[in-house]
């Protein structure tokens, strides 16, 4: 691979410092939000790096030209192959559907790539593994893996972890913890790739539940042990779309197809230390677009944070005397709060994008240091067997099913 040369800073970022050039897989949703991350994060912190938008790839030319140009990429391909075999790219960023993470990840990791993979890491433990397998001789090489769980990277998630760590709530007790949204609430709605399990993998479960499952064990700072589910799907048939793709056929005369993905799941879990924990996700939570509210009791105190008011942390101290004792209000704007310290004078709120500037800060540090970045695929491949878990007491809808190892 070319060595990378010092970057010129001539877009008024990174004079002197060594490139991270970035070619990226996908454009769409997640892409946008990746392309603001990298575009961003040299320009907020002092990066020992200078992080490059070199290429991004999209099957539709025209497209991923378009994209390009909104997001500021320089060149484009329409192949992933081509992508990671460019001597101009030193990280491949996967932001396409689950069916595709595995292949290219391996690839760009064999190809002496450091890769960034969205989540969830994989459709399948199966093909997680195989991508574990190859971070860990990619490692030997030098060459770096993170799954991109971007909720880790809010201000006030990151802050309730310091907390946690800190013994600050004392041994854990309960977690619960939901994610919902009602984008599929319409019966009308088409059927797109996220509600086909041969591309999404799972429905709720994988979109939000893997954020969820990752967030409240990086809070706890442990892991579950085991997990008792059920999960249902309320619309079994939808409109297929104007432009069928991923070899969709029409089901009747009424141009529908099978949605072959949960529509919501419900578990409870039991860490190894005991403590218990409850989760809900689903996408048929009418009026509610994109809230997440996770909450931790321990015996000293609790912890409560939502999405939906993201520069905020609830804490309640316990040992404090009852008659004054209750939640309060962390407002997580102070600069010696986790990243606030590059961002903007107390009291002036971050929001969703923030998180992936934070994600791209700290990969871009861990790439330079040679050091191992978290969420490793190893966090990745252990959400994912929390999943299929999951899926697997839902289909026995046992009372307790163990998790392997």
């Amino acid at each position: 691979m070319a060595q990378p040369q010092q970057s010129d800073g001539a877009d008024g970022t990174g004079a002197g410092k060594p490139p991270l050039r970035v070619g990226m897989v996908g454009y769409a949703f997640m892409g946008a939000a990746h392309s603001q991350g990298w575009r961003t994060a040299g320009r907020v912190f002092d990066l020992p790096m200078n992080p490059e938008l070199a290429v991004v790839c999209g099957r539709d030319a025209t497209a991923v030209r378009a994209a390009a140009d909104r997001h500021g990429w320089t060149d484009t391909e329409t192949d992933w192959r081509a992508l990671v075999e460019r001597d101009d790219v030193d990280l491949v960023d996967i932001c396409t559907p689950g069916d595709s993470h595995a292949e290219i990840a391996v690839a760009a990791l064999a190809a002496g790539k450091h890769v960034l993979c969205e989540k969830p890491l994989a459709n399948t433990v199966a093909e997680a593994e195989a991508m574990v397998r190859a971070a860990e001789e990619a490692r030997g090489r030098g060459r770096l893996a993170m799954v991109g769980f971007n909720y880790r990277r809010v201000p006030a998630t990151a802050l309730a972890r310091r907390m946690v760590a800190e013994d600050r709530i004392g041994a854990l007790r309960h977690v619960r913890v939901a994610y919902l949204q009602d984008w599929l609430v319409d019966p009308a709605f088409p059927l797109t790739w996220r509600l086909r399990r041969e591309q999404a993998g799972s429905g709720s479960l994988g979109d939000l539940g893997a954020h969820i499952v990752d967030l409240a064990q990086y809070l706890a700072g442990e892991r579950l042990a085991g997990v008792s589910a059920l999960t249902e799907t309320f619309v079994r048939q939808r409109p297929l779309p104007a432009a069928p793709a991923g070899g969709l056929t029409a089901v009747g005369s009424a141009g529908t197809g099978e949605v072959t993905v949960d529509d919501a799941a419900l578990f409870t879990g039991r860490f190894a230390s005991g403590a218990l924990a409850s989760f809900e996700a689903t996408r048929y939570a009418t009026g509610r677009k994109n809230a997440l509210r996770i909450e931790l009791n321990g015996e000293r105190g609790s912890l409560a944070f939502d999405l939906e008011r993201l520069n905020e942390l609830s804490y309640h101290d316990a040992t404090e005397p009852a008659a004054h004792a209750g939640f309060r209000r962390i407002l997580v704007t102070e600069p010696d709060h986790p990243y606030l310290d590059a961002w903007w004078p107390p009291g002036h709120g971050l929001g969703y994008e923030h998180t992936f500037v934070h994600q791209a800060r700290d990969l871009v540090h861990a790439v330079a240091e040679g050091r191992a970045p978290e969420p490793s695929f190893a966090d990745g491949l252990q959400v994912q067997r929390v999943l299929a878990a999951v899926e697997d007491s839902a289909r026995k809808n046992s009372v307790y099913t163990p998790i392997a190892a």
